[in-house]
């Protein structure tokens, strides 16, 4: 294991001098409306609005203008915008709010321009902010109390998911495919390094792992095992890509003791699909993989693992999604650390064969397995 990214450490020393660490605290304390006044001048234009002044800067009048919203909104949002250090005021700008003009920080930017951070913004508010408030009670109760402001009649978000309100929808398809996609391409020779010929994609989602491997090998077969929602949405993408021929299905939940997984395969894929199930329920889905794989099967998992992140707003960020999987997804699993997440699938009678870690920019592990 390469964990020279990863610095333990961090999580020991506790540094920070006081003053730093009220501020850091009262952070936190505002955070609910932080993030709101964030939406609030991204959705209402401001922020754009001063973005496109570049150095220049722009009065607050002068927003209000462009923005056709009052100078006191203009002006509380950016004053809130300044403490967090989202914009700036220009160089020649002086106390007096009349005239200061305020342009855009790099904090700013990485909300409007940075991938990651607009993925993680807009998943956080349309999937996870209302339902965060039962927080508490899925902790207490083991259960993503939170799924209900979606609807009382699922118990996980996996079965929501073709009907979840558009905008919802599209927020969580773009963060699941950010941060899997992403590692695509750096996967696909690895696998296809070992010359699969049939391929189980489990939790195969809207086919792109299946469809993605079929557009890079012309004889590889694909089978993907998943929900029906999804399996139906999987199999009109694969259609769509010329692929109905060379992708089957197998539609199931693969934590019913009913449900088996086709037998043999050259190869089994999982890509972030372990971290929605509690450790228990990981080793319970390995067992049914070990049943199916034979001696010569690579089990690969595709997992972006907190503790082999190169940078800490990448840890964090995997931390927070935790969260999401507690209140909203399944209300008992979480982003996994590297060894954990090995000795939960070598329980079920597997073996670590390599690792392959930093992945696309996302800093994804690919983990290979083979029956012991």
């Amino acid at each position: 294991m390469d964990s020279s990214f990863f610095d333990i450490n961090k999580f020991k020393n506790d540094n920070i001098r006081a003053v730093d660490a009220k501020f850091e605290a009262n952070k936190i304390a505002f955070a609910p409306l932080a993030f709101q006044a964030i939406k609030t001048m991204i959705n209402l234009g401001i922020l754009q609005a001063i973005e496109a002044a570049d150095d220049e800067g722009i009065s607050r009048k002068d927003l209000a203008e462009k923005t056709n919203i009052s100078e006191y909104g203009v002006g509380v949002l950016c004053e809130m915008a300044l403490g967090m250090n989202v914009i700036k005021l220009t160089e020649d700008s002086n106390s007096d709010p009349k005239t200061e003009k305020y342009k855009l920080g790099k904090i700013g930017w990485m909300l409007l321009e940075d991938d990651l951070c607009k993925v993680n913004f807009w998943f956080t508010n349309d999937i996870c902010y209302e339902g965060a408030w039962d927080l508490e009670k899925s902790i207490v109760n083991g259960k993503p109390e939170g799924l209900k402001v979606f609807g009382d009649q699922w118990t996980t978000v996996y079965e929501a998911l073709s009907t979840l309100p558009e905008k919802a929808k599209k927020s969580w398809f773009d963060f699941d495919h950010f941060y899997s996609d992403i590692a695509f391409p750096e996967a696909l020779p690895i696998v296809f390094s070992k010359n699969p010929k049939t391929i189980l994609d489990i939790g195969g989602n809207t086919g792109k792992w299946s469809i993605t491997c079929c557009k890079y090998n012309p004889d590889v077969k694909m089978t993907i095992c998943d929900l029906p929602g999804q399996t139906a949405v999987a199999e009109k993408n694969a259609a769509e890509a010329g692929f109905a021929d060379r992708v089957s299905f197998s539609v199931g939940n693969v934590l019913h003791e009913s449900t088996k997984l086709p037998k043999d395969p050259d190869a089994v894929w999982m890509s972030q699909f372990l971290d929605c199930f509690s450790l228990h329920q990981v080793t319970k889905i390995l067992k049914k993989v070990h049943e199916a794989a034979n001696e010569n099967t690579n089990v690969w998992v595709l997992e972006p693992l907190w503790d082999q992140q190169k940078f800490e707003a990448s840890s964090y960020a995997l931390q927070g999604t935790s969260l999401y999987f507690t209140c909203i997804a399944n209300g008992n699993s979480k982003m996994y650390r590297y060894q954990e997440l090995v000795d939960a699938i070598e329980e079920a009678g597997f073996k670590l064969d390599c690792a392959h870690h930093n992945l696309g920019s996302n800093a994804y592990s690919l983990l290979c397995f083979k029956k012991k």
